[in-house]
C-alpha cells in the first residue's frame, strides 16, 4: 500500500494544507509543509492549527506503516494529542514521526480481542533543522464490529 497516497486521499484537509511526504518506513514517517502566506498567523509563522495538522498527519502515516495490514479488522483512531510549540516556526517545516510501541505487542493485544493504545512521537523542524514543535499523538485500534 502507498501509505502517503492513501493518507492524503483519505484526509482532504492535509491536501488543502499542501502536506507532502518525504518518506514512510516501518513505524516512521517524514512529512513536509511549504511556507505559504495563507497558512501564516499574526506573528509570521505557520498557524498553530497547520502545525498540529502536519504533526498529526505524519503520526498517522507512521501508525499506518506499522498497522496498515490490520485495516481489514480494525479502525485506527487518534484518541488524544499533546503539543508543545517551542519556537516560532518560519519557512518550510518538516515533521518526523516515530512509533513509540512495539508493533508485535500492539498486534498481540488486538489478537487477544483488546483495544490496544499506543503513542507516536513527532518533532517538527524548521529549514535550519531546529526543533520548533513537539507532539505526541495517542492512537488506538478499534476492532470492527460484526454485522
Amino acid at each position: 500500500m502507498d501509505i502517503a497516497a492513501f493518507l492524503l486521499d483519505s484526509v482532504p484537509f492535509a491536501r488543502l494544507l499542501g502536506i507532502t511526504f518525504d518518506s514512510v518506513g516501518p513505524g516512521t514517517a517524514v512529512a513536509r509543509m511549504a511556507d505559504r502566506a495563507d497558512l501564516r498567523n499574526h506573528v509570521g509563522g505557520p498557524h498553530a492549527g497547520a502545525l498540529f495538522t502536519l504533526a498529526e498527519t505524519a503520526s498517522g502515516a507512521a501508525m499506518l506503516s506499522a498497522f496498515g495490514d490490520q485495516l481489514t479488522r480494525a479502525v485506527p483512531l487518534a484518541t488524544g494529542a499533546a503539543i508543545r510549540y517551542l519556537k516560532l516556526a518560519t519557512g518550510e517545516v518538516t515533521a518526523a514521526a516515530t512509533l513509540r510501541a512495539a508493533q508485535e505487542e500492539v498486534v498481540a493485544r488486538l489478537d487477544a480481542g483488546e483495544r490496544p493504545e499506543f503513542e507516536v512521537g513527532v518533532e517538527i523542524r524548521n529549514a535550519e533543522g531546529v526543533v520548533v514543535t513537539e507532539m505526541t499523538v495517542s492512537w488506538t485500534l478499534r476492532l470492527n464490529r460484526a454485522t
